[in-house]
């Protein structure tokens, strides 16, 4: 019998499963690596990021050591620790820039921050974190902030609230139960408190964090909405809970309210009925 014919051509066969799932784990590990780094903890060892992401320390130093090579991460010069690189503005710039509810919503927020002496943000939501993508500091010198890229997936967070109360409500559930998004002391009672919550914010129009999250820090959020009534973005006010009372605090909810109406309205948007 002739044997069959062998090409000599590049072979065009699709890859293995098996080497699928190792590219996928690569790339998996990769965004791991990228996602310990936060605001709060700017600055971490290989140690630090494999006990944190559950890998080994061989193979969060390869990671870093290619993503040095691209400039996504830098070290520290006095640590050695490392730290996210110029190199991810690069990557973000082109899609901040194009981010038409962060053009718009620049000049509302520094009227915001203005008008109430607080810092003011634009945060966005990914699924299951809210992330800020714009900022306008306090003019105080203490203060609280909202960095660009920060993410908050705990469930009290004040624009947490703001994005769960457009969700479906299985759909918070499941994010409540399966720890996407953290609520203390979850139960069914508490889930069931927390649902009746977020709906008392959105006949309000705006949420309130009185320091539940962290007890030195309030945080007021009201949401944004495209031409469809759809939630594109909503406007945070973070403050020090010192400066903030009951009885401003409902100022404070107002002003953010009116922020978020009229980057609604900047952007064509309506609020659903």
């Amino acid at each position: 019998m002739t044997p069959p014919e062998i090409s000599e051509t590049s072979d065009t066969r699709e890859p293995t499963s098996n080497g699928d799932a190792k590219s996928t784990s690569v790339i998996v590990n990769a965004i791991a690596v990228l996602r310990s780094f936060t605001a709060e903890e700017p600055l971490l060892g290989v140690t630090e990021i494999a006990s944190r992401i559950g890998l080994h320390k061989s193979t969060v130093s390869r990671i870093l050591a290619t993503f040095e090579q691209e400039h996504l991460v830098e070290r520290d010069a006095d640590s050695r620790r490392f730290r996210l690189g110029l190199g991810m503005i690069a990557l973000a710039g082109p899609l901040l820039a194009e981010l038409e509810e962060r053009r718009v919503a620049y000049p509302v927020l520094r009227e915001l921050s203005e008008r109430t002496g607080e810092t003011s943000a634009l945060m966005v939501w990914n699924g299951s974190e809210s992330m800020c993508v714009e900022q306008i500091a306090s003019r105080h010198q203490v203060k609280h902030l909202a960095p660009l890229g920060a993410r908050y997936n705990e469930a009290l967070s004040s624009s947490v609230q703001v994005f769960l109360a457009t969700e479906d409500s299985d759909r918070v559930r499941k994010l409540l139960r399966s720890g996407s998004i953290t609520l203390p002391g979850l139960d069914e009672e508490a889930l069931e408190a927390y649902l009746l919550r977020i709906r008392d914010s959105v006949e309000r129009g705006w949420a309130i964090n009185f320091g539940e999250t962290s007890i030195e820090e309030v945080g007021v959020a009201s949401p944004v909405y495209d031409h469809r009534g759809d939630i594109v973005a909503s406007v945070l006010i973070p403050a020090p809970k010192f400066r903030v009372s009951q009885d401003t605090l409902a100022s404070l909810g107002e002003a953010c309210r009116d922020a978020a109406h009229k980057i609604t309205t900047r952007l064509g948007g309506r609020a659903p009925q």
